[in-house]
């Protein structure tokens, strides 16, 4: 019986070797894990940064003003939810090369023109959910403190204040299409690492399709663990942040 224990303990341990010297194999040690993880937040948290300055002041303007064509612009807003990434890659590609409007700035494959493919992929979704968060806030808050002599920017103030979780979930959602969006970034990024294997556009989502594609499973799986950890930290922070205004 001992016997037996011990060899199953033998197998066992020489599992775990095997797996850790896999490990050992895969690319973390020349920094190219790690240059991808970089890549690919600096990417996804510029892009959701400047598509929240942008998407919450539409989404309050929206929530509280009266003005025609309002019904139009909701529309627009929750198609862009569903748009192609592929066709807004193609478009972005369009703008940035030698033959579109910002051909001058160079930007094709680079970090810039993939966070102008996620700023237009996420803002639609942090628009759309913002401004439902907004206009979900009770009437008889904003009576409340109108009633107390606030002005407009009071009430809006109160106003976000009681939608902000409405308004982290948009960011969340922003950002997790951002970040797991493959399509856009391959097009307009060229997935592109420089001879030391280090990444300039190569982002984790395109890393991940690029080594399951040529039979490196261990290395995808593991890369895709950490676009997990990476997305779960995110929204940690988000809701700490959002929850950080409220009295205990």
């Amino acid at each position: 019986m001992a016997a037996r224990l011990g060899e199953r303990v033998s197998v066992a341990l020489e599992a775990v070797g095997s797996a850790l010297v896999g490990l050992v194999d895969l690319p973390f040690r020349d920094g190219y894990v790690p240059s991808i993880v970089v890549v690919s937040l600096y990417v996804s948290l510029v892009a959701v940064s400047l598509s929240t300055l942008v998407s919450v002041p539409v989404a309050v303007t929206m929530g509280f003003l009266e003005f025609p064509g309002k019904s139009l612009v909701k529309s627009v807003i929750n198609t862009g939810m569903g748009f192609p990434s592929v066709v807004v890659g193609l478009v972005v590609l369009f703008a940035v090369s030698n033959q579109g409007p910002l051909g001058s700035f160079e930007l094709i494959f680079t970090r810039e023109a993939m966070i102008m493919s996620q700023f237009v992929l996420a803002t639609p979704p942090i628009t759309a959910i913002s401004l439902a968060a907004i206009t979900g806030v009770d009437d008889r808050v904003r009576e409340a403190a109108r009633a107390l002599g606030g002005t407009r920017v009071d009430v809006a103030l109160v106003v976000l204040k009681e939608a902000r979780y409405g308004i982290a979930t948009a960011i969340l959602a922003g950002f997790g299409r951002a970040i797991s969006e493959v399509g856009s970034v391959l097009i307009v990024g060229g997935n592109i690492t420089s001879a030391d294997g280090i990444s300039k556009t190569r982002t984790l989502t395109t890393a991940i399709q690029l080594e399951a594609r040529q039979g490196r499973y261990e290395t995808a799986m593991i890369l895709g663990a950490v676009l997990v950890v990476l997305v779960l930290t995110v929204n940690t922070i988000v809701v700490r942040l959002s929850d950080s205004g409220t009295p205990r």
